[in-house]
């Protein structure tokens, strides 16, 4: 382990919880108050099956952690990919989540499915660091054009924006599939390419919502899945996503200058990165960009920490945080100007446990 690291603390492990597995780690800061979110699974490690989305507090920038805390569950569903963020205007916590039938698989899913057991998006609001949450309140029809099979938020926290004609705005990264009319004629592999990516957003404290860009690149060199977002100094926006099943570099990116509404031009390839096909994090820290992300081409492993400091336009290593077996990740910011990364890892499997370490950026 890196001198530049602090020792990494074990925040969600299955052993003895009454959880089969945790997976999709998502943290969010208020003040000196952290918030880890990730999914319950209850019967099995896989996508499907009865999940909840769970949280863990912590007081005191991470060193400890309070008990865990049922946020979002219902009998027979899929409740995951947790986005928290904070509403500055009244301090509540603000979460998006989605849902799903537990028997329903992301490819069945993609077909489009009934009501009752396809993909639908939920908000939850806490006006009390995170000890109570309203019920999980439904914003399908806002958010969700019909015509859209699969939906996920995240997995990563969102943001509100800070300066400009959009500050205030809730921004949430997400994506989804169409349903094309020859969905029938699609092998797997071509169906799991019907990804694009999206932005939601909010203006209101996360009341309601709406639907802002929509990227759709129909060649097989990019198909934006799994995205991440971040606020640039001079008020544009970032996006960073998993290229799932594309041709191209594995991570992709594009550039937002009305607070998600639009891009400024579709989803192009970040060559310099390598990754697994993964879900990443990014986070601003001054005038820098920070990238997580496992580099292993083909395994989930080598948990690192990018670098880039030209808005995101090209990359360096800066840290391997885990050199072993790793998954998703999500940074957030800590008090004195240290970073923390909450990240799933294990020795045998690249989730057997949810940690969270704490780093210097300024020794990047």
């Amino acid at each position: 382990m890196s001198s530049r690291l602090g020792a990494p603390k074990v925040v969600f492990d299955p052993a003895g919880s009454g959880y089969h597995t945790f997976r999709i780690p998502s943290i969010t800061a208020r003040g000196d108050v952290l918030f880890a979110f990730c999914e319950g699974r209850l019967n099995s490690s896989a996508d499907a099956g009865e999940i909840e989305v769970v949280l863990r507090r912590s007081r005191d920038g991470g060193r400890t952690w309070l008990p865990l805390q049922v946020v979002s569950a219902a009998p027979g569903k899929t409740c995951g990919n947790p986005v928290p963020m904070v509403d500055p205007a009244s301090g509540d916590l603000v979460l998006v989540t989605v849902q799903n039938g537990a028997d329903q698989i992301e490819i069945t899913v993609a077909r489009g499915s009934d009501p009752e057991s396809g993909r639908r998006v939920y908000v939850q609001r806490s006006s009390d660091d995170g000890e109570t949450w309203t019920d999980p309140e439904e914003i399908t029809k806002q958010v969700k054009p019909d015509d859209w099979g699969w939906y996920a938020t995240g997995p990563c926290h969102g943001i509100a924006l800070t300066q400009g004609p959009y500050a205030g705005r809730l921004v949430v990264p997400a994506n989804h599939s169409f349903i094309p009319a020859d969905f029938d004629g699609l092998d797997a592999a071509g169906a799991m390419r019907l990804n694009g990516g999206h932005g939601i957003f909010s203006d209101d404290g996360g009341r309601t919502w709406s639907l802002g860009f929509v990227d759709r690149n129909d060649g097989d060199e990019i198909n934006a899945n799994e995205t991440t977002v971040v606020e640039l100094a001079d008020g544009r926006l970032y996006f960073n996503a998993r290229n799932h099943r594309g041709t191209g570099p594995a991570r992709v990116h594009a550039y937002s200058s009305d607070g998600g509404a639009s891009l400024d031009s579709q989803y192009a390839g970040i060559p310099e990165v390598t990754a697994p096909g993964i879900q990443g994090s990014v986070l601003r820290v001054g005038d820098r960009l920070l990238l997580s992300t496992p580099v292993h081409p083909e395994i989930r492993r080598e948990l690192t920490v990018f670098v880039s400091s030209d808005d995101g336009l090209s990359w360096r290593p800066g840290l391997v945080v885990h050199p072993g077996m790793a998954g998703y990740s999500d940074l957030v910011p800590l008090p004195g100007g240290q970073v923390g990364l909450f990240y799933e890892a294990g020795e045998t499997s690249s989730f057997a446990t949810l940690r969270f370490v704490t780093f210097d950026p300024s020794q990047l």
